[in-house]
């Protein structure tokens, strides 16, 4: 090979490679962007998450606290009038096994 292409490769990938460390540069910068634009959102998702579960457990405790069986009973006794039936008011019904 002549000496003028040789010369002319050489400055060729020294141009290449000058030209691809400010690339390399940049692509590392947007990745540092992406990943901290990331890194906020599984922040403020964690927090949401945290958010939503002590939410469901105090749902859960009213849950428990308004199906309790004293609570329906009292309610049933003093709003709706209700009364425990006695052995007498009980009326059975039975069925044949009888079918049409």
């Amino acid at each position: 090979m002549k000496r003028g292409v040789k010369d002319f490769i050489v400055k060729f990938f020294f141009c290449v490679f000058v030209l691809a460390i400010p690339l390399i540069l940049c692509l590392y910068a947007a990745q540092a962007r992406r990943y901290m634009a990331l890194t906020s959102e599984i922040r403020e998702l964690e927090k949401k998450q945290e958010k939503l579960i002590e939410e469901n457990k105090k749902l859960v405790s009213d849950i428990a606290v308004l199906s309790s069986a004293d609570r329906i009973e009292k309610i049933a006794v003093e709003e709706l009038g209700m009364h425990k039936a006695e052995t007498e008011d009980i009326v059975r019904v039975e069925m044949t096994g009888e079918k049409k």
